[in-house]
């Protein structure tokens, strides 16, 4: 029995991907006999050229399952089967990372139709599924998603067996892709870790800080970087001797700290994570109507914004929400001049501010509700979320829009003065990294609760 199927990712670092689509067809020999097909919530953005490449945008796959919560189907389809992909390596190794993150071991045999084609159909000028299919005169819709490329590669694959009279090749092909051995040194420092939230310290023989991360679980970080064959990680096993971490509960806290760490110890194989974390902001001017208008526009230090966003295909889709969730203007949230109405006042989501049919005052009261939940800008507010221990809290201090550090306190202390707090606090530097941090974090994710100052009395 095998599990023919294909995978689309969001793309980006090595073992670091997310699935945004699986196609699965259990097939017998002779027919496909169960078949899965999904989109999947990665929880995580689409590189901007996958998005190009498949159509799959961050958008689509908004309301989509996540992987946890189709695992169980994936596990039942591929049950006593060989799975069976084109370029199966990239395939398998997806699938296993996903299983991995959620403490499973998926272990099957694996056939690639990439090294079969080329043992039984020799002569091809190239062996991507799209030329060669098409070579073999097989038909192919949906090129680049995962339900077109997976029955692609079932009617290869039928090919393939057919070809293959004395089944000798297949046979041969089918193995069990072999995990990577751990040697002693990197298994001592994984066990010496926990599987919690925080921030892990690498070191050299000297003691020296070579590498800084966060991770909702240390142990499966670690266990990913020393399992990784790309350049980076390969250097880093070679040259690591010892490992301390810091727990934060908080996976906020763990990127603010993981944030100040790095520009504080600049480790040599940090380089990339010191530059910027974001590329893009949102701010707003009035128009000569006098209707607030949203622009995305290149991150600017010298200039004020509302919120960041780590690149500009983030910023468009998260703009695209908020013209949905505040009812804005299409015409609005964009710095070109546009005559007569918008596409959304045709389908009656916008209320015409873009004819001057909505008032400036009425609209502007929606586009100031969305600046005063996102923005920094004069805020002073307690984060409060996880800690630790199950009897602590951690929280994130900003006031007057600037980021003043993180603490924890214990579940018995009232959060009623705030000198208090700020005896108890870890002081942090404000920068824009850091504010972008908190916004994002707030924008995307789900802490305790937020308190603003003045509910909390000074003595």
């Amino acid at each position: 029995m095998y599990a023919i199927l294909d995978i689309e990712t969001t793309g980006g670092k090595y073992n670091e991907e997310g699935i945004t689509e699986i196609a699965i067809y259990r097939f017998d020999g002779h027919k496909v006999v169960d078949q899965f097909i999904s989109l999947v919530n990665p929880e995580r953005p689409i590189q901007a050229f996958v998005v190009g490449l498949t159509g799959i945008n961050n958008e689509m796959l908004r309301n989509a399952p996540k992987f946890y919560e189709v695992a169980k189907r994936i596990i039942e389809i591929t049950k006593d089967c060989v799975i069976v992909a084109h370029n199966a390596q990239f395939d398998y190794r997806i699938l296993s990372l996903e299983f991995d993150r959620l403490g499973y071991d998926f272990d099957r045999k694996s056939l690639c139709t990439v090294a079969l084609s080329q043992e039984l159909l020799p002569g091809h000028a190239s062996y991507s599924l799209g030329k060669l299919v098409r070579a073999l005169g097989i038909p192919i819709t949906d090129r680049h998603r995962a339900n077109g490329d997976a029955m692609a590669t079932v009617k290869l694959f039928k090919m393939l067996l057919a070809k293959d009279t004395e089944k000798k090749i297949v046979q041969a092909s089918i193995k069990a892709i072999p995990k990577k051995v751990i040697d002693r040194k990197l298994k001592d420092l994984i066990e010496s870790v926990p599987s919690e939230c925080g921030v892990y310290y690498m070191h050299n023989v000297n003691g020296t800080i070579i590498y800084i991360g966060k991770s909702k679980n240390i142990k499966k970080r670690l266990t990913q970087h020393f399992t990784s064959d790309n350049r980076k990680s390969k250097k880093i096993q070679e040259e690591i001797v010892g490992v301390t971490f810091e727990k934060t509960g908080s996976e906020l806290l763990a990127l603010l700290k993981e944030n100040e760490e790095i520009k504080r110890h600049k480790p040599q194989y940090n380089r990339a994570l010191r530059r910027t974390k974001f590329k893009s902001q949102l701010s707003h001017f009035i128009d000569d109507k006098g209707y607030i208008n949203l622009k995305i526009e290149k991150a600017d230090s010298r200039k004020k914004s509302i919120t960041t966003f780590s690149n500009s295909l983030s910023a468009k889709n998260n703009l695209e929400r908020i013209v949905e969730t505040y009812s804005l203007c299409q015409n609005k949230v964009s710095t070109l001049s546009k005559s007569g109405n918008c596409f959304n006042y045709t389908i009656k989501k916008c209320n015409g501010a873009c004819i001057e049919e909505e008032s400036p005052e009425s609209y502007n009261d929606r586009v100031m509700q969305f600046i005063n939940k996102h923005s920094l800008e004069e805020k002073s507010m307690v984060i409060v979320d996880r800690g630790r221990e199950v009897d602590e809290r951690s929280f994130v201090l900003v006031e007057d829009g600037i980021f003043k550090g993180i603490g924890y306190y214990n579940l018995n202390f009232q959060l009623n003065n705030i000198d208090i707090l700020r005896s108890i606090l870890v002081t942090m530097e404000d920068n824009r990294d850091a504010r972008h941090i908190v916004q994002s974090y707030l924008r995307t994710k789900k802490v305790k609760k937020v308190i603003p100052i003045p509910e909390i009395t000074t003595s």
